[in-house]
């Protein structure tokens, strides 16, 4: 299915904001160039101890979406944290943020949209939300 005509197929649910398409900003990295499933989410910043543990549990094809408050300054993202999305099947992780080990994610049989790569990593406190609302 192509996402344009999925879009067109789906014109009520954009209008009422039901179903949206993420905006131009996101790199694509990790070897899956396309992917989709149930969605689930966490809401971060410049932290990624919550993150980590989201993928070490079982994907079951999902993705999650994070919403790490669109940081800069660090990456919530690297490459043993794609390794284990891969190995506990995640469909893919989208980082409203940046990721680094990128070589390693390019690897990884996941999908990965981040806002760019910096090889900074982050905090390790545990602060975050799962499963918040994120836009």
């Amino acid at each position: 299915l192509v996402t344009a005509e999925a879009c067109d197929a789906n014109a009520a649910l954009i209008m009422n904001g039901d179903l949206r398409a993420l905006q131009p900003i996101f790199q694509i990295y990790g070897r899956r160039q396309i992917f989709a499933g149930p969605v689930v989410t966490l809401e971060i910043f410049e932290d990624n101890v919550l993150l980590r543990e989201f993928l070490e549990e079982k994907g079951h094809g999902r993705v999650l979406v994070v919403d790490a408050g669109g940081s800069m300054r660090c990456a919530v993202l690297g490459g043993n944290l794609a390794q284990l999305a891969q190995n506990n099947g995640w469909a893919g992780v989208v980082v409203n943020g940046c990721i680094r080990d990128v070589d390693e994610i390019n690897g990884c049989d996941v999908g990965v949209r981040a806002l760019n790569s910096l090889p900074i990593k982050s905090n390790k406190k545990g602060v975050g939300e799962k499963h918040a609302p994120v836009t």
